[in-house]
């Protein structure tokens, strides 16, 4: 099989694929050719160029490649969805940033650096959306479970590693965090309330966070 032929194949499945696609899943679609991994990276190289100043990108993401709108483009395809996600309190934005720049972490160690309790809301979201995972238990007593973020947070936020994560010197407060991370997708305005009772709410409300855009 020449290798124009591989490379509409592998395009054609990224765009099929709401998933990143792994390597390994790419080679597979070529169950009965001899085609390699190399063969494979070389198509994406070719698809990575084709998209250079185009409307859509191949992402290279924690879990695989991904074909994506560019965020340059966003604002102008916002409109389509009739329904605008819901923006992250900023409770879980804390929580989540403090699990991601601190991991391991407890649930103990992110009260005392918030100030308040952690609503067990929050936690079973996240873990619900596969933001966050228990990477193990603290040898003190009580065993606390330590934090940590997984794959499906880097793929969500567009993330290849944790590395890619602003620096916090560059971080003056939560707000930068929303925006360097583009947490919430649409930017709402929204009445100032009580952290947690605010989370509460729009956990409640409709499953939650659910009605956010998913990517």
């Amino acid at each position: 099989m020449e290798l124009k032929q591989v490379k509409n194949i592998v395009e054609a499945a990224l765009m099929a694929f709401d998933e990143p696609m792994t390597m390994q899943s790419l080679v597979g679609l070529f169950p009965d050719e001899e085609i390699s991994a190399n063969d494979v990276n070389q198509v994406l190289n070719e698809l990575e160029n084709d998209y250079q100043d185009r409307g859509v990108e191949l992402k290279k993401l924690s879990k695989g490649y991904r074909l994506q709108t560019r965020e340059a483009v966003q604002p102008w395809l916002k409109n389509m969805w009739e329904q605008r996600p819901k923006k992250l309190s900023r409770a879980l934005l804390e929580t989540l940033a403090l699990i991601a720049y601190r991991q391991p972490i407890t649930r103990g160690e992110i009260e005392d650096i918030r100030g308040v309790a952690v609503s067990s809301k929050i936690i079973h979201y996240m873990m619900d959306k596969e933001w966050i995972r228990i990477l193990g238990y603290r040898d003190v007593p009580g065993k606390p479970a330590m934090l940590g973020t997984t794959p499906t947070f880097l793929n969500y936020f567009n993330l290849s590693s944790l590395q890619e994560l602003p620096t916090l010197a560059e971080i003056k407060d939560f707000e930068t965090l929303e925006q360097e991370l583009d947490f919430n997708d649409q930017k709402q305005p929204q009445q100032e309330q009580s952290d947690d009772d605010h989370t509460d709410q729009q956990i409640n409300q409709d499953s939650g966070f659910e009605n956010q855009q998913e990517e």
